[in-house]
């Protein structure tokens, strides 16, 4: 089964708008569990702009499912982790001022820093992620590197799959195959959404988890938040 892992930084937006504690992201986390979500991922910046420090720590022992922390591993960014020991760290190239992540690793260039990463985290006991392209080369950096998974950076498929869908999946299904092949756990993240996402699971069905904010939290706009994470699961084939 694909677990569904629901980003909460847009609520924190939100939230961070008009100051004060309206919406709740904790109280939105839990709810998006209650829902059917099998995990929360968040991606707290250096800024705070969104998910502050202070909720990653009091998300922790909230929550009943797979916690997902996401960012670049600075040292301060590292020792947050360690601290709060979520299921899953992944680690993302983001420079400090990035409004959103629009890249992968190249995980040959960075192969010594990120098997120093990776080493700390598994001396930690946390599965990691590396964030990468579809590209099988940088696939099997990650491997190299030592890390438990791959999340494939999914904006060029949604962006693509309007005018050729066969066209935009090819290099996904290439580096899911690659990861397969290398003993990788495969994640999946950015733009996907209720237009895209089936055609993406059916083609790759041995996907481990998609991780999905923006467009599931502006779907929850109008349709509310149950039946948007209802949908979503549909996608994936998971009745809730």
């Amino acid at each position: 089964m694909t677990k569904l892992s629901v980003n909460i930084n847009k609520v924190a937006t939100l939230r961070n708008a008009r100051g004060g504690n309206n919406p709740d992201v904790l109280k939105v986390a839990l709810d998006c569990e209650r829902y059917g979500a099998q995990g929360i991922t968040v991606h707290p910046r250096p800024d705070e702009r969104h998910i502050r420090r202070s909720d990653v720590y009091a998300l922790k022992p909230a929550l009943h499912t797979e916690f997902n922390i996401e960012g670049y591993p600075s040292e301060d960014f590292c020792q947050m982790v360690i601290d709060v020991q979520p299921a899953q760290v992944t680690l993302v190239p983001d420079s400090p001022d990035q409004i959103t992540s629009n890249a992968g690793w190249d995980t040959v260039k960075n192969k010594a820093f990120l098997t120093d990463i990776v080493g700390r985290f598994r001396e930690a006991g946390i599965r990691t992620s590396v964030f990468v392209a579809a590209d099988v080369a940088m696939v099997e950096g990650a491997k190299a590197v030592g890390s438990d998974r791959v999340e494939l950076y999914t904006e060029p498929y949604a962006t693509d799959y309007a005018a050729d869908r066969e066209a935009a999946i090819a290099p996904f299904i290439a580096a899911a195959r690659k990861a397969q092949e290398v003993g990788l756990g495969l994640n999946a993240g950015h733009d996907l959404s209720l237009e895209n996402l089936r055609y993406f699971h059916e083609q790759i069905p041995w996907l481990d988890e998609v991780s999905i904010g923006h467009a599931l939290i502006c779907d929850a706009l109008y349709l509310g938040l149950k039946e948007t994470i209802a949908r979503y699961l549909g996608e994936l084939g998971i009745r809730n």
